[in-house]
């Protein structure tokens, strides 16, 4: 079965084209294979190879996108057939917008996943009583308000970090100490107007209004005993007075008394215009979110009459 190469065929004989080679190999008593080899440029071939290289490409890129697509249909999806389920019959049509059915990633709300709940956000400025009043909110079995998440750089270093951590809270996948179980009826969490609210205050306020979250505007009516206890704060802070810790906010009557030995001193000269920088920023602020559905709370109103029903 051995092959041999036999004489190379002349130009032109047996009708063949110049600039060609012709190959004979005989098999034993078989007839003659002929091989043609060409020698034109492999240019077109090469295009071929790396035009179906391209389109195997873009296939398998397309396969990953649908399946990435499919996992969020999918779940948007499931959430719409919770809803379709649930009887919102009971609800005021002008609320519809503020009730939500979330399906968490991390736990199944199982025979509370038709309890209503609502969004919202403590906005608010440092040491306007935010801390005590987000503690009477968690003070309640089925409210849970998260704390000031956004005290981290990280989360709100750009409007898609801010946009993504919100919505693991209102999912109710967010863990944290004030986590309830899964009958919660509101979810929300505290915001200070410097952590990123004010710099991305129209995006914000799109995500708010089109995700149907309700805003608690909390601030203080005197802005002096705001300044002093920032002071004090950041007396503290650097002093660590309880025990050698820092506490920004106390819980006994013994730890207050502690912290209000300190007496700042004021810069005369320049406190009213302060003042009115920080009376100046709040009003801007608001003004800029007046869009959100919200009510505006004072803390001095909060004080004299916890029971008093706020209208925004």
């Amino acid at each position: 079965m051995g092959g041999s190469k036999a004489e190379e065929k002349p130009a032109g004989g047996g009708g063949g084209g110049g600039g060609e080679d012709w190959w004979c190999y005989q098999f034993g008593n078989k007839d003659a294979l002929i091989v043609k080899s060409s020698k034109k440029s492999p240019l077109a071939l090469r295009m071929v190879v790396f035009a179906m290289t391209m389109i195997c490409g873009i296939f398998i890129c397309t396969m990953c996108m649908k399946q990435l697509g499919s996992d969020s249909l999918s779940r948007i999806v499931k959430i719409e057939v919770a809803e379709q389920l649930c009887n919102k019959s009971a609800i005021l049509h002008s609320e519809v917008h503020f009730v939500h059915y979330p399906q968490p990633i991390t736990y199944s709300r199982s025979e509370c996943k038709c309890t209503p709940v609502r969004f919202f956000a403590i906005i608010s400025s440092q040491r306007s009583g935010s801390g005590w009043f987000e503690t009477l909110l968690n003070s309640h079995m089925n409210v849970s308000s998260n704390g000031e998440i956004f005290s981290s750089k990280e989360r709100r270093s750009n409007i898609s970090s801010i946009t993504k951590t919100l919505d693991k809270v209102y999912n109710l996948d967010w863990n944290s100490s004030a986590s309830k179980n899964e009958c919660t009826a509101a979810v929300g969490l505290k915001w200070m107007l410097n952590q990123g609210l004010v710099a991305n205050h129209a995006d914000i306020a799109d995500y708010f209004n089109r995700r149907g979250v309700s805003a608690i505007f909390l601030f203080r009516r005197n802005l002096l005993r705001q300044l002093v206890s920032q002071l004090a704060n950041n007396h503290d802070r650097y002093l660590k007075q309880l025990n050698g810790t820092h506490k920004a906010h106390v819980h006994t009557a013994y730890e207050a008394s502690i912290l209000a030995r300190y007496k700042p001193r004021l810069n005369t000269t320049s406190l009213i215009r302060s003042l009115k920088q920080v009376d100046d920023y709040t009003r801007d602020a608001l003004e800029n979110l007046k869009s959100i559905n919200h009510i505006t709370i004072y803390y001095e109103d909060l004080i004299r009459n916890r029971t008093v029903e706020f209208c925004g």
